[in-house]
Order: structure tokens, then C-alpha cells, then sequence
């Protein structure tokens, strides 16, 4: 079977997933997609973990402008071909915070580039990137992973503007971050404090 016909074969499959209330409520948020079955996550998984890892379908399914189809992409692309480019480009055509939670969840978080993409997405014009960027720092610390003096000097900086940003969103992953970096250690804790004190916030 050619990729094209796998394609065919995977969206035949979302029509069995669809969820309307799903989808009615994430155009009620604001997630506008050209098409969107609202497959749960759950569901989804189940077909990547079906499917396995495919590099060729993941780079197809994620051209398609279709919800499921670029979640199901980041479920399948194998960490160690992903290349740090075709991050970019795949980040480039984020259309919305869900798929770039997804990405950064699914993916993003497992390669071997991640915080140095991460550093380098927070420093980013782009809301959306800068989000993501936070979201796998967050990942990253969640897995006890300490950033070099170099790496929290740019982190600090860039989540200080972030937090001062009127993008609601975009405040929240930032600190979601400093919460996560700030339970790596009691010397973490007190540089985060310092560092949100400093421009009169406060975190839990």
C-alpha cells in the first residue's frame, strides 16, 4: 500500500473516532481546523501505537490540514530521524496551542536536541513557538534535567518578558515552566523566586 492510500485508509478511520461534542467544544474555544473529526487523544494513541513508527507517513499525515492527522504525526515520527530543520518547519506550521502541546508532549520532549531547541524557541517572535519552547522545558524538567549556568541565564530572561507578555497563554506556560525548574533543587527554587520577585510575582 502506497502512503496515499495509508492516508485514505487512517482518515476512513477518524470518521470511526468522531466525537462531535469534542469538536463542537474546541470550536466553542477557538480551535478553528480546516477538519476536525474530535478523535479523543486516547483514541489516537491506540492507532499510532497500531501503526508504529513511520517517518515517510508521519512527514505526510502532518501535511495534511487536519487536527488528527498532524496529532497522529507527532505520535509516529521516530525521535532519532527528526530532524532539528524539520522540527522548525513543523513548528513553523503549528496552527494552534493544542497540536503544539501535542508536539512538544509527543515528541519534541524526546530528542536528543530538545533543550537546545527549547532555549533557542523561547527567544522566538512568535507566540505560538515560544509556548511550545516552554512547554518542553517544562517536560525536560519535570525528568530532573538541570540546565548549565548558560541555559538558566536564558531561560530566567526569556520567561521574565514572557510573563509580562498579554498573551494570557503564553504567561501561563512560562511559569508553568519556572514552577517545574524551580522543583529541581532548593538553589533552583531561590533563583526562581529572585526572579519573578524581581518584577513583583510571585509563584506557589
Amino acid at each position: 500500500m502506497n502512503i496515499q492510500d495509508e492516508i485514505k485508509e487512517i482518515k476512513l478511520s477518524f470518521r470511526l473516532m468522531m466525537d462531535g461534542k469534542v469538536a463542537q467544544s474546541m470550536r466553542e474555544k477557538g480551535l478553528d481546523y480546516h477538519l476536525n473529526w474530535g478523535a479523543t487523544l486516547p483514541r489516537l494513541k491506540e492507532k499510532a501505537d497500531e501503526i508504529g513508527k513511520n517517518y515517510d507517513l508521519a512527514i505526510a499525515l502532518w501535511k495534511e490540514n487536519v487536527r488528527e492527522c498532524k496529532i497522529l504525526a507527532t505520535m509516529i515520527m521516530p525521535n532519532e530521524q527528526m530532524l532539528p530543520e524539520v522540527a522548525d518547519i513543523w513548528m513553523e506550521q503549528t496552527p494552534t496551542i493544542e497540536i503544539a502541546e501535542q508536539a512538544a508532549f509527543n515528541l519534541y520532549q524526546h530528542l536528543p536536541y530538545a533543550a537546545d531547541m527549547a532555549y533557542r524557541w523561547l527567544a522566538s517572535e512568535n507566540d505560538l513557538t515560544q509556548m511550545c519552547g516552554y512547554h518542553i522545558l517544562t517536560r525536560l524538567f519535570m525528568q530532573k534535567q538541570d540546565p548549565n549556568e548558560r541555559g538558566i541565564n536564558e531561560f530566567i530572561d526569556q520567561a521574565l518578558v514572557a510573563l509580562q507578555s498579554s498573551n494570557l497563554t503564553l504567561r501561563k506556560a512560562a511559569m508553568q515552566a519556572i514552577i517545574r525548574f524551580a522543583d529541581l533543587s532548593l538553589m533552583h527554587k531561590r533563583i526562581a523566586h529572585s526572579a519573578v520577585s524581581s518584577i513583583g510575582f510571585d509563584f506557589v
